[in-house]
């Protein structure tokens, strides 16, 4: 039937040019591209009334994943900023791996290293890993292993590396020869811990070890933890209780000590696998301002803290222990940024698996109030 309608060129105009108006995809414009679905693969430069309907239609679906098809179906050129926009805001969708493909080929490979530079480049290296376009591999390779790149930058690259055998192997070979980086480390153990090839992760266990809990057990992977629930009462407890004494250093609704940053919110800045994150490698995403610092004095003495206020004569160094002392420039004979936390490693030594959880489900709780 489609094909005579086709034929009849007039017939199948006025059936896709009911609708003209602008606006939100309604009943009779699902109807309009389930006709041209039928029609996919025509050449529209043949029959120019149905390429006419056919760009009416696109302009009413632009942002939806109908326009994607309709793009990918026609063969339209000129839409690969576009696609490219939808795609990343998309990047775990089928339509926005779609709209992927079509505007990398249609803008070409260059266009991705001005979004990987900017604010949507995490969303980018998502795409890429899940186009699983062999081609586009190089790039999280170079991703992976430039410690110039932000870190979740180079954490999106390594999950998307893992999920690839060659990908995997080119991990441990980085951390075989010492040039993994130590802000992505637990995340390719995380990640290749969950490898489907034996050979790979028997490596992965004796190159990159998950890190352990109090009981010297091993932890399971983040994705793992992220699975199970936890309860955030108890959480709560693990929390303030001396011996984790995550109180001592961070204030939540006012209680604790404030040395690192308040998470009365911190559930609504981050998921729970940053959570895991923070808490099983803190030195791999270190908060701007929360940067610790060594000072030697020129009598000899030493301070390590934030330096949480600085004028052209003095700073101010805020201890773990929450004191805050200002030290003469002219005193000082040098300072050094570290590259660790002040927030110290090896914190899950102190929990068992079930309390790190618990602990994480309470930290996912704290939000911002709503807006009214």
């Amino acid at each position: 039937m489609w094909k005579s309608l086709f034929r009849g060129g007039a017939s199948v105009l006025l059936a896709l040019t009911i609708f003209a108006a602008p606006g939100a995809i309604d009943d009779q414009t699902a109807t309009q591209i389930e006709a041209l679905s039928r029609l996919q693969g025509v050449d529209l430069e043949s029959n120019a009334a149905l390429k006419g309907a056919v760009l009416k239609v696109l302009e009413k679906t632009r942002g939806t994943s109908h326009f994607v098809d309709l793009v990918r179906d026609f063969r339209l050129k000129g839409h690969g900023p576009e696609l490219l926009h939808y795609a990343l805001r998309n990047p775990r969708e089928t339509a926005g791996i779609e709209a992927f493909r079509l505007a990398v080929a249609e803008l070409g490979v260059s266009a991705l290293e001005t979004v990987l530079a900017g604010e949507e480049g995490s969303a980018a290296v998502q795409l890429i890993g899940n186009s699983n376009d062999k081609q586009l591999e190089a790039i999280l390779r170079r991703l992976a292993e430039d410690s110039q790149k932000p870190p979740a930058l180079r954490k999106e690259a390594v999950k998307a590396l893992a999920r690839t055998q060659e990908g995997a192997r080119f991990l441990l070979e980085l951390a075989r020869e010492g040039k993994l980086g130590s802000d992505v480390k637990l995340t390719t153990s995380s990640e290749l811990n969950l490898a489907p090839w034996p050979d790979i992760k028997k490596q992965a266990l004796e190159l990159l070890p998950l890190p352990q809990t109090q009981n010297a057990e091993p932890l399971p992977s983040i994705t793992e933890l992220m699975r199970r629930s936890g309860d955030s009462r108890r959480g709560q407890q693990v929390f303030e209780s001396t011996t984790s004494a995550c109180s001592s250093c961070h204030q939540v609704k006012g209680r604790g000590t404030e040395v690192g940053p308040n998470l009365s919110e911190i559930g609504t800045k981050l998921g729970k696998d940053a959570l895991y994150e923070s808490i099983l490698d803190p030195s791999a995403g270190i908060s701007f301002g929360f940067e610790a610092w060594n000072i030697e004095l020129k009598n000899g003495d030493e301070a390590f803290g934030l330096i949480t206020s600085e004028t052209a004569d003095e700073i101010a160094v805020k201890a773990q222990t929450g004191v805050t002392t200002k030290y003469k420039k002219a005193e000082i004979a040098k300072r050094q940024k570290l590259t660790t936390s002040i927030m110290p490693a090896g914190l899950q030594l102190t929990m068992s698996t079930p309390d790190l959880i618990d602990v994480v489900e309470y930290l996912a709780s704290l939000k911002a109030p709503p807006k009214n």
